[in-house]
């Protein structure tokens, strides 16, 4: 009998709150088509956006960090699965889901993650994540 050791965590604000440099990174990773990610760059580069409260709209303002919720590119970007060593991680929008066979194993994982999460100026909701 094998033991599953689970570790549920949702991002807070994911959308909203990423890096574009380290997603341009993280998409240099996975070893994309430069064309795409010049793409992508440009598409996250030219970002701008403006309030509008009953008829008044605001002046627009430049967005440096996070994607546009709405869009279809959004989620893709933030996929991820990975297989290391009988621990499995999946990630898909603002969830992420850590299994790994021992505790100390998840462990691992956990602080792998947070350390990506660090990086992409990025945390975990602690209130909205759990570990079985």
């Amino acid at each position: 009998m094998v033991t599953a050791n689970l570790c549920s965590s949702d991002l807070s604000s994911a959308s909203d709150k990423v890096n574009h440099h380290g997603l341009s990174l993280k998409l240099m990773k996975r070893h994309i088509p430069n064309e795409l990610l010049i793409v992508v760059e440009n598409w996250l580069s030219s970002c701008d956006a403006c309030v509008k409260w009953k008829e008044v709209w605001s002046v627009c303002f430049e967005v440096n960090f996070g994607v546009r919720p709405g869009s279809l590119l959004s989620p893709y970007l933030f996929r991820d699965v990975a297989n290391l060593n009988d621990c499995y991680k999946r990630s898909y929008a603002d969830d992420i889901l850590l299994i790994a066979v021992t505790l100390s194993a998840l462990e691992s994982l956990l602080r792998a993650s947070e350390s990506e999460l660090q990086f992409l100026d990025m945390s975990i909701n602690v209130k909205k994540s759990s570990c079985i």
